[in-house]
This record gives C-alpha cells, structure tokens and sequence, in this order.
C-alpha cells in the first residue's frame, strides 16, 4: 500500500490511460477523486475502482472550463480533507494536414490537452503549496517530442504540456510539490482502436519491443512518479515508448 492514506484527482479518468491511472493509485491505497467528459463511462469506471476498496467521488467536468476544475477540486477537498496528488491525463486528436485542418480542431486540442493542464494545476496548486507537498504528473506524449505529420495541434498541445512541467517544476519546488511529466508512444486505447490495420503495422516497425503499450505500463510509471520513491525527482519527461524514440 505505497500510497495508504493519499488523496488523488485523475483528470478523464472514466477509461483509457485515465482509468488505468486510477485504478492503480487505487490499489495502492489512495482514494480517488476522477473527471471526465464522457458522463456515460463515469459510472462503470467508479465501480471498477471502487472495487478496489477505496473511496471514490466522480464527476462529469470540462476541463477546459478553470471553474468547473476548480469546482471540481473544491468538491474533492470537501469530501477527502486535502488533496496529494493530480494526474493531469484528459486529452483528445483531432488529426489532419495543416492546409486541411479547421479552427475549431485547433482550438479544441489545445483547450482540452493544453489549457486543461493549466486550469487543474492551477486549482490544485494552491492547495499543494499550502500543504507543502505534493504530486503532479502530466500525461504528454512522444508526438509532443517529435512531431507527426497530420497532427500539428496535438504535437503543439503535448509540446505545450512539456514545457509547462518544466516550468511548473521550477516554480512549485520550494514547496516541496514534484511536477512531471510521462510521454506514452502508442498504447492500446479507444483512439487507437480507430486506426487502419495497415497504420497499425506501419507503428509497430518503429518500435524495437515490437508491442503495444497497455494502460498498465503508462499507469506503473506514474505510481512511481507520485510514490516516495521519487522525491528527488522533478521537472522530468519520462518516455513509455517500447524504445520508439531514443
């Protein structure tokens, strides 16, 4: 039970990464406070994790909105009595070429994937520094480190997300709070799901472990990085890529 008595937020938490997240930090002892969009998946992913024999408080939040996010961590300190640790994970793609690639698929990107992180850390951070401690981890991606054609927003919302950690990192050490940040390669998710069988193999000849990650690899680092076992750790990008990038 490394995190025995710990509080943690996990932001779309209802499936995917987020889910997986969740329930690990759960089956080490934390209780979970998780958001997502998607009101329709929040109510299985509670009781998977409550399952777990934790506590559990769900909510269907926009986290592109800082007063839903701040509501939302409000309703968490309300419930639990502090907060410990904020897994920044909600994100969404919305791919396509630059010459084809709308406003709107911009804008939603970024507001989700980058802004979202903005407006929990935020919220969160001024709970943290008056606790003195605490964990953030932000979930980017390899495509924020290297790009990819037809993903431009996604790659600048991820990039965006980087360097946010390392700047948070910095601001936030006095306090004793850790900020990083996991940057997944492909790992079997709904988006995933989605791809062509041709795509999918043209991946896995970029990976030397040739696999796919799983949920569960992206979830066993951040309980690492919210753990004791890192507190000397911070302002890092830890990559979860079978080798891809290296």
């Amino acid at each position: 039970m490394l995190l025995k008595d710990k509080i943690s937020i996990v932001t779309g938490g209802a499936r995917g990464i987020g889910k997986a997240i969740a329930l690990k930090l759960a089956q080490e002892g934390s209780n979970i406070a998780f958001c997502d969009v998607n009101a329709e998946t929040l109510a299985s992913a509670e009781k998977e994790i409550r399952a777990t024999g934790r506590d559990v408080l769900s909510a269907k939040v926009d986290v592109t909105l800082f007063e839903e996010a701040k509501s939302f961590v409000q309703k968490t300190l309300d419930k639990f009595g502090k907060i410990n640790i904020l897994i920044n994970n909600a994100g969404i793609t919305r791919d396509g070429l630059l010459v084809r690639m709308g406003e709107a698929d911009w804008d939603a990107v970024l507001n989700v994937n980058l802004k979202g992180t903005f407006n929990f850390t935020k919220a969160t951070a001024k709970v943290m520094m008056k606790e003195r401690g605490g964990k953030i981890v932000n979930i980017a991606s390899i495509i924020g480190l290297i790009g990819n054609a037809g993903q431009a927003n996604y790659a600048a919302s991820k990039g965006g997300v980087i360097a946010f950690t390392k700047s948070i990192a910095k601001e936030l050490a006095a306090r004793n709070i850790n900020v990083n940040a996991i940057a997944p390669g492909f790992i079997e998710t709904q988006m995933t799901q989605k791809l062509t069988e041709d795509v999918k193999s043209a991946i896995m000849k970029q990976v030397p472990l040739g696999r796919w990650g799983t949920g569960e690899d992206v979830a066993n680092i951040a309980l690492f990085l919210v753990g004791d076992a890192s507190s000397y750790i911070t302002g890092q990008v830890i990559q979860v890529d079978g080798g891809m990038v290296t």
